[in-house]
């Protein structure tokens, strides 16, 4: 017979007892199940009281009662079109306090309407890591979806449709978040109420594909750093995209149409890179920049504004280039005694009002741009003498500053200017230069 070492059978020994404790560790555990959940009455929250994590409840359609506490990893389903969560008019209709939740394919409705209590259709709460919300309706509450502290939650192809019977100051927002690191925001539909996106005190954020309409701002920035706001379309709404009080943010290819006030905005925003984005439609300005320093704002189109980028003094360091002005009633205002160049590496910015030559074929006018003079300034100083912008006084000073550009008195300078837009823009440049 031959002998078993010592050592093989302290191996098989081993592994034997490893199996059994597995074994063990899930005899008194059942299997996820799928429960069906019928509409009416309190069956949604006798399902949730009596579910296990892990399993799936699908909600049949029709009404079902809210309020909801989640208080467990489970899977909330519409098992078809019709699924109704209706909350009773007083906080939250969903709230969840587990991690691993997924919320998906049904309508949330019935809200509170207080904002000091963030009255929300649904809201995430700091235990809700790794929260999923997604083809969801939220419909007429104060705030749609709220990631309170929720880690690495995701918010994705939702519609949020917010209050309308409400003055703008007491309408919640559509989606908002509160220090949510990891927080993933793509491809919703949001439309009335405050803000589309309001995020604060927040980090490692993801804004992306996103419609905002009919709101005050599309996307509204504070207190949030190293995040990302990328290919969203904001329509109709007061402002665009507000960056305030961040730093390290990517707004990268968005679209701003229509808006009325501003298409991109910051105020005390540094670090900020804009590229790719178009701001088309008349907005009062394309954008405004307030106390901000060490941006780049480089490849984007600004199109038929009051104002193409109103710059204000106390914004340093900051790159402007490869961008293209075209149409905007003032192309750019700087009230400033600094010359400030707006080019890099030997290429500005594209000005669809200067009449510039290019003989030498290089892409770069042959003459430098600058966007405002003496007059501008008093102008903007005191908006009466507009009366007397035909004056030949008036026409004998701008020729003198053409003539002689040491008169000017400081402000932006383009001395690369480009004679056609930057290629990256051709599918924003619709309706010509």
């Amino acid at each position: 017979m031959t002998a078993v070492p010592a050592d093989s059978s302290r191996n098989a020994t081993a592994t034997l007892v490893a199996a059994v404790v597995l074994c063990l560790s899930f005899a008194g555990r059942a299997p996820a199940a799928t429960v069906n959940v019928p509409a009416g009455g309190s069956g949604l929250a006798s399902a949730i009281a009596n579910a296990q994590a892990g399993d799936r409840l699908l909600l049949t359609p029709g009404i079902h009662r809210g309020p909801i506490l989640i208080t467990k990893s489970v899977t909330l389903s519409g098992a078809a079109p019709g699924a109704t969560i209706k909350g009773n008019d007083k906080g939250s209709v969903v709230t969840v306090k587990a991690p691993g939740v997924t919320l998906e394919n049904f309508t949330v409705t019935g809200s509170g309407l207080l904002l000091e209590t963030q009255d929300s259709g649904v809201f995430l709460s700091k235990e809700a890591t790794g929260a999923r919300v997604r083809h969801v309706k939220v419909s007429d509450n104060l705030i749609g979806i709220y990631v309170w502290g929720a880690r690495d939650a995701v918010v994705e192809n939702n519609t949020i449709v917010g209050r309308r019977d409400l003055r703008v100051n007491e309408r919640g927002n559509g989606i908002q978040i509160w220090n949510a690191p990891g927080a993933r925001i793509i491809g919703n539909s949001i439309r009335y109420g405050r803000d589309g996106i309001f995020v604060t005190t927040s980090k490692k954020n993801v804004f992306a594909d996103n419609l905002f309409e009919d709101l005050r701002f599309g996307v509204h920035y504070m207190y949030t750093n190293s995040s990302r706001v990328s290919g969203n379309v904001s329509r109709r709404n007061h402002l665009g995209y507000a960056i305030m009080f961040s730093r390290r943010i990517e707004v990268l290819d968005n679209q701003s149409r229509g808006d009325r006030d501003r298409g991109i905005l910051f105020n005390y925003a540094n670090r900020v890179t804009v590229r790719g984005n178009a701001v088309t439609g008349g907005p009062e300005k394309c954008v405004f920049i307030y106390n901000s320093n060490k941006n780049t704002i480089a490849g984007n189109l600004f199109r038929d504004c009051a104002i193409g980028i109103h710059f204000t003094g106390g914004s340093e360091r900051n790159a402007i280039h490869g961008n293209a002005f075209v149409r905007n009633r003032t192309q750019v205002k700087y009230v400033g005694t600094r010359w400030v160049e707006w080019s890099h590496d030997g290429k500005g910015n594209y000005w669809s009002d200067h009449p510039a030559f290019d003989l030498d074929r290089d892409g770069v006018a042959d003459s430098a741009y600058r966007p405002n003079d003496l007059t501008d300034h008093i102008l903007w100083r005191f908006p009466s003498a507009k009366l007397l912008t035909n004056a030949p006084a008036v026409q004998v000073l701008k020729w003198a500053q053409r003539s002689f550009p040491a008169l000017h008195p400081g402000g932006v300078i383009d001395r690369s200017p480009l004679m056609l837009p930057p290629a990256n823009l051709a599918k924003h440049m619709e309706g010509g230069k």
